[in-house]
C-alpha cells in the first residue's frame, strides 16, 4: 500500500510531528533518490518507524500491529510459503476464536487476504504492520542448520551420488553456512580447527554460540571454496590471509534485494586453518540514531552538533561497541545532494551511495595520514575518518576541521571525557581541542531482552547488594525515586524459541554525549583531568552511560547484568 507525500505531510507537519523544512528536505531526497519516502522520514531519525505506522493505521481504520510483542506461532506461519509471504507482504502469527491474526503491509489487499482464507481455511484478521517490522518477522521461516548441514553432508559422502553433484554440494556447504549465519543476525562466523573437527560457531549480539560440528575430512574442502570466492591464495597455508567476498540472501520483505558483504580472515594455528567470517548486512546499515538507542536528549545534543558546518564529532568506544554503525548512522543523515562527503576507512565496511569512500592500502602508501591530506585537496563538505589512531591523523584532522570542514571520526576512549584529555597526549594544542570538537558520544552494546518472553522479576539479592555496596550504582538508583530497593522491578527473558532459550534478542546502544560548553572548554585548555571534565559535564546535564544503561533497565530493554558487564562498575 503506497502512502502519498501530500498523506504523509498531513499526518506529520499538520500536528507538528516534523517540521514543514525538515519534511520538504526529505521529499526532496526522495524524489532525488527514488527512494520511499517513508524510509527516508525513518532513516533521517524524523519519525519512529512505529510511531508512522500507528499514525497511517489510525488515519485508514485499520487494526495496528506490534509484531515484535507478537508470539508466532511455527505452525502456522508455516501454512504460507515463505515465498507467498515475502511476495505478498504477510506474515501469519496465530490461531484464536476469532480467526487468524495476520499482519499485512497492505490491509486493503482484498484479494490476499481471499487466498489467505482458502489456503488457512478459517477467517483473517488482518492487522496493519510496516515493511521492516514485516522483513524482521520473515526472519522466522528458518530450517534447522544442522538438518540440511547433516543432509548436504551425507550427499557429499555417497559414492552413489555423480562427482559433479558431489561438487555442487561441496560449495552448498559454503553458502548454507552463511546464509544461516545471516538468517540468524550473526555478526561472525567463526570455524575452528581441532584435531578430528571442525566448530561452528556463531556470535550473535555479541555472545559465540556453538552451531554445529563439521568432520576434519572436509576442512581442506571449506577452507578451499572460501578461497577462491575471496580472492586468495589456495595454496598458501602458512601465512595469514584477508579477503572479501558477497552473497545475495534470499529477498526480503516486497521481494527487496541485498547483498551481503563478508570480510574473511584465514590464520594458521596448530590444527589447520581458522577462518573467521565477518558479516556485513545491509540491515546494520539501516539502522537510524534512534533504532540504535540514542536516547531523545542525546539525540537532540548530536543532531545540534551536526547541524555546525565545520568542528569534529567524535564517537568513542572499544572495539566492537558499534562505533563504526554510529558513524554510518549520522552519515546518513548528513548525506544529501548539495554536500560532498569524503571517507578514509580501514577496512570500507558498507559502500554508501553518493559518498566519496578511500581504502585504507599500506602497500601503497595510503595511510589515514596521507589519504586525509589528499581528501582536503577533493573539496569535500564533510570528511569521514574511520579511525584516529596516531598524532599525524588527529593534527590532520583538527586541521581540517578548523578550515571549515565537519569531521566525523572515531577514537578508543573509556568515556566521552577520556577523549579530550586523550587528544591531548597525541599533541594536539589545548585551545585546538577546545575549539574544533562540537561533541564526543561515548557508547557499549549491551543485550537486549527479548520481547516475546520478557518477564518482570523483583531484583535478586545478590543485585540488590551489589546496588548497596556499590556508591554510583546507589546514587544512580536514589536519584530514580528508589531508595528504598525493594520497590524496584526488573525485566528478564524466560526463553523462547525466537531468542534460542537465552532471553536476549538483537542489541542496542547505551551513550553519553558530551557537548564543548564554555565550561568543558576552559577545563581543556586548563589541561583538567578526565574525572573533572566528567563532574562538569555531568553538572551541566549530560547522563552517564550508566545512567542511560540504568534507564533501559527500569522499562525493560536489558538488565543490570549486561549494563554492568559493559560499564565494569
Amino acid at each position: 500500500m503506497e502512502i502519498s507525500a501530500a498523506e504523509l505531510r498531513k499526518l506529520l507537519v499538520e500536528p507538528g510531528l516534523v517540521s514543514a523544512a525538515d519534511f520538504a528536505a526529505a521529499a526532496a531526497e526522495s524524489e532525488a533518490e527514488r527512494q520511499n519516502l517513508w524510509a527516508v522520514l525513518v532513516d533521517k531519525d524524523l519519525i519512529r518507524d512505529g510511531q508512522l505506522g500507528q499514525l497511517v493505521a489510525e488515519a485508514h481504520n485499520f487494526r495496528w500491529l506490534d509484531l515484535r510483542r507478537e508470539t508466532v506461532e511455527p505452525a502456522i506461519l508455516t501454512q504460507v510459503p515463505e515465498l507467498v509471504a515475502r511476495r505478498r507482504g504477510v506474515v501469519a502469527l496465530s490461531r484464536g476464536p476469532a480467526g487468524i491474526k495476520v499482519g499485512l503491509a497492505d490491509p486493503t489487499d482484498l484479494a490476499t487476504i481471499h487466498l489467505l482464507e482458502k489456503r488457512l481455511g478459517d477467517r483473517i484478521q488482518p492487522f496493519f504492520i510496516t515493511r521492516r517490522d514485516l522483513a524482521e518477522a520473515l526472519t522466522n521461516y528458518k530450517g534447522s542448520l544442522k538438518a540440511e548441514f547433516e543432509e548436504t553432508l551425507r550427499r557429499v559422502f555417497d559414492e552413489r551420488v555423480s562427482r559433479e553433484e558431489r561438487d555442487n554440494q561441496t560449495i552448498k556447504l559454503v553458502d548454507l553456512l552463511l546464509r544461516y549465519g545471516h538468517q540468524n543476525k550473526a555478526s561472525d562466523i567463526h570455524l575452528e580447527p581441532y584435531r578430528d573437527k571442525v566448530l561452528v560457531r556463531f556470535r550473535i549480539d555479541g555472545v559465540l554460540h556453538d552451531v554445529l560440528e563439521v568432520p576434519k575430512t572436509l576442512s581442506d574442502i571449506i577452507l578451499t571454496r572460501l578461497k577462491i570466492l575471496a580472492r586468495m591464495r589456495t595454496d598458501e597455508h602458512r601465512s595469514a590471509q584477508d579477503g572479501k567476498l558477497q552473497f545475495a540472501p534470499p529477498p526480503g520483505a516486497a521481494g527487496r534485494e541485498e547483498t551481503v558483504d563478508v570480510r574473511v580472515s584465514i590464520v594458521p594455528v596448530t590444527e589447520g586453518e581458522n577462518a573467521v567470517l565477518r558479516l556485513l548486512s545491509e540491515q546494520s546499515r539501516q539502522f537510524s540514531l534512534t533504532d540504535l538507542g540514542l536516547g531523545e536528549a542525546d539525540l537532540v545534543k548530536v543532531k545540534r552538533a551536526i547541524d555546525n558546518p565545520h568542528g569534529m564529532i567524535l564517537v568513542t568506544g572499544p572495539t566492537g561497541s558499534g562505533k563504526t554503525t554510529t558513524v554510518y548512522a549520522l552519515v546518513k543523515i548528513l548525506n544529501t545532494r548539495d554536500v560532498h562527503i569524503s571517507t578514509i576507512e580501514d577496512p570500507v565496511e558498507y559502500d554508501i551511495e553518493g559518498v566519496s569512500q578511500i581504502q585504507v592500502n599500506p602497500k601503497t602508501n595510503l595511510t589515514f595520514a596521507s589519504g586525509l591530506r589528499a581528501i582536503v585537496r577533493q573539496d569535500p563538505d564533510i570528511i569521514v575518518v574511520g579511525e584516529i589512531r596516531d598524532e599525524e591523523t588527529a593534527g590532520i584532522a583538527v586541521n581540517s576541521a578548523m578550515t571549515g570542514h565537519l569531521v566525523l571520526s572515531t577514537l578508543h576512549a573509556n568515556d566521552a571525557a577520556t577523549t579530550l584529555p586523550r587528544l591531548l597526549d597525541m599533541g594536539i594544542e589545548p585551545f585546538l581541542v577546545a575549539s574544533t570538537v562540537n561533541a564526543v558520544v561515548a557508547q557499549r552494546l549491551v543485550r537486549k531482552v527479548c520481547d516475546r518472553c520478557r518477564i518482570s522479576a523483583a531484583p535478586t539479592p545478590e543485585s540488590v547488594a551489589l546496588i548497596g555496596r556499590e556508591p554510583e550504582l546507589k546514587r544512580a538508583f536514589k536519584a530514580r525515586g528508589y531508595g528504598r530497593l525493594n520497590k524496584l522491578t526488573f525485566y528478564r527473558g524466560a526463553g523462547c524459541d525466537l531468542c534460542s532459550q537465552t532471553g536476549y534478542q538483537g542489541r542496542i546502544g547505551i551513550f553519553e554525549a558530551m557537548t564543548m560548553s564554555d565550561g568543558v572548554k576552559s577545563l581543556v585548555v586548563a589541561r583538567a583531568s578526565a574525572n573533572e571534565i566528567t563532574k562538569q559535564a555531568r553538572a551541566e546535564g549530560m547522563s552517564t552511560m550508566l545512567d542511560d544503561g540504568l534507564d533501559k533497565v527500569l522499562i525493560g530493554l536489558t538488565t543490570l547484568d549486561e549494563v554492568l558487564r559493559v560499564t565494569k562498575i
